[in-house]
């Protein structure tokens, strides 16, 4: 088996190149703008990596995607500071250049697996939300935090449009806010653009207050990456083809809980850790309205819980990581190793 991935350097590209080259014999070539976090991978026979530009890059892709037989295009945006102030390009990335890589899939018949995302559903009414019957429901123009969302959905169709034009073969998967070591860099923290977890720690170690938008009180169901990663490899193994022309949450609804929930667990899990205690003990919470955190433009779901009935179902997978595991794993990972 040939995999391509595309955006390999990011977050779950890196773990995943490191969970298929331990775990399975698959040959795996890589594709970023950066490969610092692939850096370990570089003398194995099976691993290839080419520094580029997804938008100056068309002819090699095209080339790469005839001669493999899985492609992964996980180059994008997924952060909402992001999506507020910078649109345009966040469609670009994640509608353009999506749809040029599942197009070049479309005619070399090649299976692509593309990452959707939890925040398709959007402010959906729905309790527990289900792949093939939530609605998926975004708010007005002016709230740019939504054209991540509508561009990943209007993927999600696109793609199952060619399925069912083309013949395309796919799988669809909607991560549920993901964490783990490699989440973001301390840099992205610096600017305010991290996702919670690592913006909360870095907020503490540097003896700022941690910032809770709104309070705090938006659900979202915690998933660590290795429990996301056993799920995505099982779609990619894709025995008896129980997963074509599917689409699959992978999240933990076990691990449901609020930021401010977060932000507080973060803090008593820090002072188990030496090197994180004192600056734990120290950090203040404060509350903050998002227009201010974010700007104009910004808005938010409540809870977002997936149903993970039809993983387990077709795919066997459950995931096991507890939430306060989740958190210690990933504090663990920055512990300055002098």
């Amino acid at each position: 088996m040939r995999i391509l991935i595309l955006g390999a350097n990011g977050f779950i590209g890196s773990h995943l190149v490191e969970r298929l080259l331990d775990a399975t014999d698959w040959d795996v070539t890589a594709f970023d703008l950066n490969g610092d976090n692939l850096d370990a991978f570089a003398s194995s026979r099976r691993f290839a990596f080419t520094k580029g530009d997804i938008f100056e890059s068309d002819g090699w892709i095209d080339a790469r995607v005839r001669d493999h037989d899985i492609v992964l295009p996980l180059v994008g945006v997924a952060k909402p500071a992001y999506y507020v102030t910078h649109p345009v390009r966040t469609f670009e990335l994640d509608f353009e250049q999506n749809l040029k890589i599942v197009r070049m899939c479309v005619a070399h018949r090649k299976r692509v697996v593309f990452p959707s995302t939890s925040e398709v559903y959007g402010m959906s009414p729905d309790a527990e939300l289900r792949e093939d019957a939530s609605p998926l429901t975004v708010g007005p123009i002016s709230e740019m935090r939504w054209i991540y969302s509508a561009s990943k959905q209007l993927m999600d169709r696109v793609i199952a449009a060619y399925g069912q034009e083309e013949g395309l073969r796919y799988t669809l998967f909607r991560p549920f806010n993901w964490i783990g070591p490699r989440l973001d860099t301390f840099e992205d923290a610096d600017t305010g653009s991290a996702r919670s977890i690592t913006q909360f720690a870095h907020d503490a170690l540097t003896h700022r207050r941690i910032t809770l938008v709104n309070g705090g009180a938006q659900r979202r169901s915690f998933t660590y990456i290795d429990d996301g990663i056993d799920g995505l490899v099982a779609i990619l193994k894709n025995e008896d083809g129980r997963a074509e022309g599917q689409i699959f949450n992978i999240g933990n609804p076990a691990n449901n809980a609020s930021i401010r929930d977060l932000a507080e667990l973060l803090l008593d899990v820090m002072r188990e850790f030496p090197a994180f205690r004192d600056a734990a003990r120290e950090t203040q919470l404060v509350d903050q309205p998002a227009a201010q955190f974010y700007g104009a433009g910004y808005a938010d779901m409540q809870n977002r819980t997936p149903s993970i009935e039809k993983i387990t179902n077709l795919l066997g997978w459950r995931p096991k990581v507890s939430l306060r595991e989740a958190v210690r794993l990933t504090l663990a990972a920055m512990v300055p190793n002098d």
